[in-house]
């Protein structure tokens, strides 16, 4: 009997011993995700905040796109245009200095001229390692006969083809293109809209992709002519090229959040926000350091590059403040998440 009642004793504290070591052993261990459970805390945080300020976001668009409006308007009232033509779309003369002339003493030239001409215009096209001037421009919409004569006088040499190129565009030529350049720029976001209102089929999304792209091209004109940048036929065509490129990431982020089912709204927003900002960048990466790091690029091309670089600047702001919030709006009133 006493060794059985020994037995049990000593069977009691082992069994005590080894549950002490259990808990030992699994107190020990490290907790399983703690990792997992601190992302799904911030990715709560997130959600709960975007929720809150979604629509005060939707303020800052809105607010630069009135000032933009209100600008071009005030501008028109002092201009009477929209934009800033240069020669290609209002009609003058384009003097080209090359060789020997440019030897001559530029400065003195520019004074003679402004003080003859009061629109009269000047660029210079240098080259990229030692700034050496290559070609020297004018701009004017004086008479072609006229404002060679002057600039031989102050030159003291004559122009010739060695020399110099000159252009002349005449004003009502000019002032048609014009109007059919800013004709088909009308008609392309009229079929953009259309084809928008016939891919979603709702009212409120489609306005708001429309919304985000009239924008892309009104925030960067406004910023031109606050910047006195004249636009030329190939600014034109980057307005043209602007609308193509806003509408690129309204559609993938409409898309996503309306016609995706995987994941949450706020996810679904998030996921087309990371692939609609590399696809921004990749573009911006493109076009920014042509414009400023090649300098022997004409100046058309320049223009283009420097527009769409200020369209696709815009194209975040409105594409992930504007149209994101509307979207997220008319999603939480029809139920979708």
């Amino acid at each position: 009997m006493e060794e059985n009642r020994e037995n049990n004793t000593e069977k009691k504290e082992s069994t005590n011993v080894d549950a002490a070591g259990k808990k030992e052993i699994l107190e020990s261990k490290p907790q399983a995700n703690p990792v997992s459970k601190k992302t799904v805390e911030e990715k709560k945080k997130f959600s709960f905040n975007y929720d809150k300020h979604y629509k005060k976001l939707l303020l800052i668009p809105v607010i630069l796109m009135l000032l933009s409006v209100i600008y071009l308007f005030y501008f028109h009232s002092q201009t009477g245009e929209f934009i800033i033509k240069d020669i290609s779309l209002s009609g003058g003369t384009t003097i080209t200095l090359t060789g020997g002339l440019l030897d001559k003493n530029l400065q003195k030239l520019e004074q003679d001229l402004k003080s003859q001409y009061g629109d009269v215009s000047f660029r210079r096209l240098t080259e990229s390692t030692s700034g050496k001037t290559l070609t020297f421009v004018i701009e004017s919409h004086a008479n072609a006969d006229e404002l060679k004569a002057s600039l031989e006088k102050i030159l003291g040499e004559k122009l010739t083809q060695e020399n110099s190129n000159t252009e002349f565009s005449d004003s009502a030529l000019s002032g048609n293109f014009y109007r059919q350049l800013v004709i088909a720029l009308i008609i392309s976001f009229i079929l953009m809209s259309i084809v928008i209102f016939l891919l979603f089929r709702s009212f409120v999304p489609s306005i708001a992709v429309i919304f985000a792209a009239f924008s892309d091209i009104v925030m960067p004109l406004a910023l031109i002519d606050y910047l006195g940048i004249k636009i030329s036929a190939a600014g034109i065509a980057a307005f043209l090229m602007l609308i193509g490129y806003s509408v690129d990431t309204d559609i993938l982020l409409t898309t996503r959040a309306l016609k995706k089912q995987e994941g949450t709204l706020n996810e679904r927003i998030y996921g087309a926000f990371k692939t609609g900002i590399f696809m921004t960048m990749t573009a911006l990466a493109a076009v920014l350091p042509a414009f400023f790091l090649i300098t022997g690029l004409p100046d058309s091309f320049r223009q283009i590059f420097f527009i769409l670089a200020l369209g696709l600047g815009a194209d975040i702001i409105n594409t992930w403040l504007t149209n994101a919030s509307i979207i997220k709006w008319y999603c939480d009133r029809r139920g979708i998440k």
